[in-house]
């Protein structure tokens, strides 16, 4: 089954990093898209006649107020790593995600929340959130917190932030790039987009750091959706409602790796032993 990796803007004029993943490894392609159209065509152009997608935006919004419940588990299972989500609902200014999910829906892909496990065939989409892949997954080596690639601490002074992001993307790259031999695999440089990430350092400037962070992204988000078929349920985990019928639509959840300490208490029973 090919592995979609979908970093979707919130904006409509914003870029998106796309990237395909082979179960060999091979990053059949790589790049960016603008706007929910673009990146809908990209994902049916690379899909095979089975393909996940693994798009890290809110698709399934229902509630009015506050936070999902799949946002709020985030925080509470991953916290300790410094890792949590922003809220969506129905009031949030940008809904990309549920504006692709509609587009694929329309173009004969199925959403896939996860609860039974991982899908065998068909085209099917689902969300992720690729920090908790960072500190979910042991193949990338972050025990502690998660890398300082993205948001600035406040601490930080501003003068300082960049040059501290810029070191912090080549450390994230470097690990991406041992997990070539990793299984599920993730060869950078079996494409020459994806390639570049490991041939080049990353920009301070705000601007080009984005355009190389969106790939980044994708390609952690392929590779968290090969996890997901490689091992399902032993290596990661369904935040959301999994429990109880919504009589409302799907579920809105996010298939997330989770180590045996990061499990929500009623999936912790699926933790390989170590």
């Amino acid at each position: 089954m090919r592995v979609l990796g979908i970093d979707l803007a919130w904006g409509t004029v914003n870029e998106t990093g796309v990237v395909a993943l082979d179960p060999d490894g091979t990053i059949a392609d790589a790049g960016w898209t603008v706007g929910v159209e673009d990146t809908a065509a990209w994902m049916v152009r690379w899909a095979k006649a089975d393909a996940l997608a693994f798009i890290d935006a809110p698709l399934v919004v229902l509630n009015d107020c506050g936070q999902r419940p799949c946002e709020r588990q985030v925080g509470q299972c991953y916290g300790r790593w410094k890792v949590s989500a922003n809220s969506t609902n129905l009031a949030s200014p940008r809904l990309a995600g549920v504006q692709l999910a509609a587009a694929l829906t329309a173009a004969g892909w199925r959403y896939h929340d996860g609860c039974a496990g991982p899908p065998t065939a068909g085209r099917m989409f689902s969300e992720c959130y690729p920090y908790t892949a960072l500190v979910g997954a042991v193949e990338l080596g972050y025990e502690d917190e998660r890398p300082l690639y993205k948001r600035k601490p406040r601490k930080v002074r501003a003068a300082e932030w960049r040059p501290l992001r810029a070191a912090n993307c080549d450390g994230l790259i470097g690990r991406l790039e041992q997990l070539r031999s990793s299984d599920p695999p993730l060869d950078l440089s079996s494409h020459p987009v994806a390639a570049t990430l490991l041939n080049e350092r990353s920009p301070c400037v705000d601007r080009d750091y984005k355009h190389r962070e969106d790939l980044i992204d994708a390609a952690l988000a392929a590779w968290t959706g090969a996890l997901w078929v490689r091992h399902g349920l032993r290596r990661c985990q369904v935040l959301g409602d999994c429990d109880e019928p919504n009589r409302q639509g799907p579920s809105a959840t996010i298939i997330a790796p989770a180590r045996p300490t990061q499990r929500a208490p009623a999936t912790r029973i699926l933790a390989e032993p170590r």
